[in-house]
């Protein structure tokens, strides 16, 4: 029986463009109304996902929201903190002095601001487009922005992730340097072809639902899980069932219990059809 349904946002629950389809989101209301818990499980920060938990009326059913790849946990209903571990204060000003030797741009964000060194200096080519990633994000984690010449004088509030955007080229040259001089204190990883993420040593997605499913009682063998990215790797292995979206990368398509369509083809709500008991 699943008692919990892990969901990744972006390229699993929400479409290209950036919305919960219709079949999908009533599938998963039907869901959360017969007891089945749902859970957001993204690399995005909380305000950027609090929308779609919104959305999907989590905070009526007790949802969870698992954000910056799992270094906080809350409780959809009440807002409280479950879980989090954030980067050490001095090992996040040393990682963001280290990347200034790198042609990168590094973010970070509190509740109310991203940080970056620079507002006007975040165009990457991407797909042979420009593409301005500090206004992305700051639009996709409903942040205000604000300038720090050095991002280590900045840190004043828990930095659950350091998110580094750059040319996925350069990114993938220069990933062994980044997170170098760093590894036994910090998990790094690429989260997409031009990200690549900073989180507290051990963090992922999968520790961070391990700690608050034994408090509640929910056995990983009743978990079924959908990801697309490297970063969802976690749970899908944790979970009893592990899905992969059709437009998963090779990682994930390999160790997934079963693969079902993709974002854009309600690939969730083909799998999780099959649950409904009404």
């Amino acid at each position: 029986m699943i008692q919990a349904i892990l969901l990744d946002l972006d390229g699993t629950l929400l479409t290209d463009q950036k919305m919960i389809s219709s079949r999908t989101k009533q599938i998963l209301l039907d869901l959360q109304a017969e007891g089945k818990k749902v859970v957001l499980a993204s690399g995005r920060p909380k305000r950027g996902i609090e929308p779609f938990a919104e959305e999907l009326r989590l905070h009526e059913y007790g949802g969870l929201i698992v954000s910056s790849n799992g270094a906080c946990v809350t409780d959809a209903a009440t807002n409280e903190t479950l879980f989090e571990q954030a980067i050490h204060p001095n090992d996040a000003r040393a990682i963001l002095d280290h990347l200034t030797g790198f042609d990168v741009i590094p973010m970070i964000n509190d509740e109310t601001y991203m940080y970056v060194n620079d507002v006007f200096n975040g165009m990457l080519e991407l797909n042979g487009e420009p593409f301005n990633i500090i206004e992305y994000e700051s639009r996709g984690g409903r942040f205000r922005l604000r300038e720090a010449p050095r991002l280590a004088d900045a840190i004043h509030f828990p930095v659950y992730k350091i998110l580094v955007a750059g040319q996925p080229d350069y990114l993938q040259a220069h990933a062994a340097s980044l997170a170098g001089p760093f590894t036994d204190r910090v998990t790094g990883m690429f989260t997409a072809a031009m990200y690549y993420e900073f989180t507290d040593l051990g963090i992922d997605k999968a520790r961070a639902l391990n700690h608050v499913f034994r408090e509640i009682g929910i056995d990983r063998e009743h978990v079924i899980a959908f990801g697309d990215g490297h970063n969802d790797r976690s749970i899908i292995e944790y979970a009893g069932i592990g899905v992969a979206m059709g437009n998963a990368v090779e990682d994930i398509l390999t160790i997934a219990t079963e693969v079902t369509t993709s974002n854009n083809e309600d690939g969730i709500a083909t799998v999780l059809s099959r649950y409904l008991t009404t």
